[in-house]
């Protein structure tokens, strides 16, 4: 795993005589590095690339280009430097862009400080916010500095060869996916799948803004269902270009799919009159198509219910072999890393036995999308501090799950635990004691739909954060719910999630 370092400027400390000593130095012990200037004219992040973007509100776009550049740069190095904006540069964004940059690609970071105070540079590392999680690996000064509260060492410029050893070899703390790598990660990953998927609301505004994005994006092939001249209508309305985008017509196809249902369904009373019936709504059509493999996932839920989404689904598609029930996850993207939480959306008042299933769905979710799974069964009691019949669920799940769960050793599991003891290292420690979860969960299993839409909802409106989903778990094929409120962009990585999940089944 190839080290990652930012080199941020205090001041107008310039970086690359400091870079360029480090790659020699890294050089002369047979080590590969590299330097990457994202400021630059021609870099992703150039200054006025990065001015229209904050201007505009679109810097996530561009943030997302970055994370996907320094992957690929990072790929063939042991040390990849990322030369820091210079704050001359741009005096009233520069520390903004530069706490941004750092969350956005995981990196840790030199504070190049030249003959800066002390207060100058703990005040920079503070600005930067590099302390919590700790980002800081060290200050360069060019004299010795004694600095309180920053954690990391004070190193005086030229760096010999062994401090640059130290910092390739050295261990290190575990890379979160932020929420930049993770909508680049997933916006590639569907690209790379190439699958087709059926939007039944394609008459809807929304809609038809998101397939264009992704039909312009390559994330999918998506097929939208309704009227073509209404679809062009409210395209043309929109100013929205739909090459490329293939329109089909439900009531033209749907006779085609009337004997498959009452084939699958015959055992519950349904006949062609009552098939052709359900096949009126386009989302039984698109669940139907996708049952005879003409599709590979289904997107619904902007103008229909939760209810009209799913329960097609369930009747022909069912779930997958050795799940017992569908349950939804939600990706919450945190400023710095992408947390699961589960489930937010569908099951009410799971069993011990479905707590379970939803424990090891999630924590595969989490790992298909580039996350660690540490998976936490969230509970008012850590670890026996509580008692009554909820812990006692609990308990019984987190049972059920490790059982579950032997088979898959990169999955970890544990509970009870309350959020803080899953979320925070210093109370994880002092709650639950070498518990391999506690302090660093990833995935959050809530005890009820209650808790889990409750918690959801704070963390995210409170938080301002963005949550993608509620993603459908359990599914033999993907069918994923949108909210009503849902956003073009909501709907966009909604049919990357979907197409990621096709891709996974295969």
């Amino acid at each position: 795993m190839p080290r990652i370092i930012l080199l941020a400027p205090v001041l107008d400390c310039p970086i690359a005589p400091l870079a360029g000593r480090w790659q020699a130095s890294a050089a002369g012990l047979g080590y590969r590095a590299a330097l990457f200037d994202p400021f630059a004219e021609d870099g992703p992040c150039a200054l006025d690339r990065l001015t229209a973007a904050y201007a505009s509100g679109d810097q996530d776009c561009l943030l997302e280009d970055l994370a996907v550049q320094v992957q690929q740069r990072s790929a063939d190095v042991h040390l990849l430097l990322i030369a820091g904006l210079e704050p001359q540069r741009a005096p009233l964004l520069a520390t903004r862009i530069q706490h941004d940059v750092i969350k956005a690609i995981d990196a840790e970071v030199a504070l190049v400080a030249g003959d800066a105070p002390a207060a100058t540079i703990a005040a920079t590392a503070r600005l930067l916010d590099v302390l919590s999680p700790r980002r800081l690996e060290a200050v360069v000064a060019a004299q010795a500095l004694t600095i309180n509260g920053l954690g990391a060492p004070v190193l005086i410029d030229p760096i010999s060869d062994d401090v640059i050893q130290q910092f390739i070899e050295g261990q290190r703390r575990e890379q979160r996916l932020s929420p930049a790598m993770f909508r680049a990660k997933l916006i590639a990953d569907a690209a790379a799948a190439n699958k087709r998927i059926v939007l039944p609301e394609g008459e809807e505004p929304r809609t038809i803004k998101a397939a264009a994005i992704c039909q312009r994006r390559g994330i999918a092939r998506c097929v939208l269902l309704g009227r073509r001249e209404t679809i062009d209508s409210v395209a043309k309305d929109q100013g929205v270009d739909l090459a490329g985008c293939e329109i089909i017509d439900p009531s033209l196809i749907a006779e085609r799919y009337v004997e498959p249902l009452v084939a699958v369904r015959q055992h519950k009373g349904m006949t062609p009159d009552k098939a052709r019936a359900e096949l009126a709504d386009n989302v039984w059509v698109g669940t139907m198509m996708m049952h005879q493999g003409e599709i590979d996932g289904l997107v619904s839920g902007a103008v229909h219910s939760t209810a009209n989404t799913i329960r097609p689904a369930l009747q022909v598609i069912k779930t997958k072999p050795g799940c017992s029930l569908v349950s939804s996850a939600f990706f919450m993207c945190l400023p710095d890393q992408v947390l699961v939480f589960a489930d937010c959306a569908v099951c009410t008042n799971p069993t011990p036995e479905q707590l379970a299933d939803i424990a090891i769905e999630s924590g595969r979710t989490a790992r298909a999308f580039g996350i660690p799974p540490r998976v936490a069964m969230i509970s008012y009691s850590t670890k026996g501090s509580g008692s009554g019949p909820d812990v006692d669920a609990i308990e019984e799940a987190t049972r059920l799950a490790l059982a579950k769960a032997e088979a898959e050793a990169e999955l970890l599991i544990d509970g009870p635990l309350q959020y803080d003891a899953a979320a925070v290292p210093s109370v994880g420690h002092k709650k639950a004691p070498g518990s391999p979860v506690a302090g660093a969960a990833t995935v959050y299993v809530f005890p009820d739909l209650n808790t889990g839409n409750s918690v959801y909802k704070a963390v995210q409106r409170t938080g301002d954060l963005i949550a993608i989903g509620p993603m459908l778990q359990g599914m033999a094929m993907p069918v994923n719910d949108l909210s009503r409120g849902a956003l073009v962009d909501d709907i966009v990585f909604t049919i990357a999630l979907t197409a990621v999940q096709a891709a996974s089944l295969d």
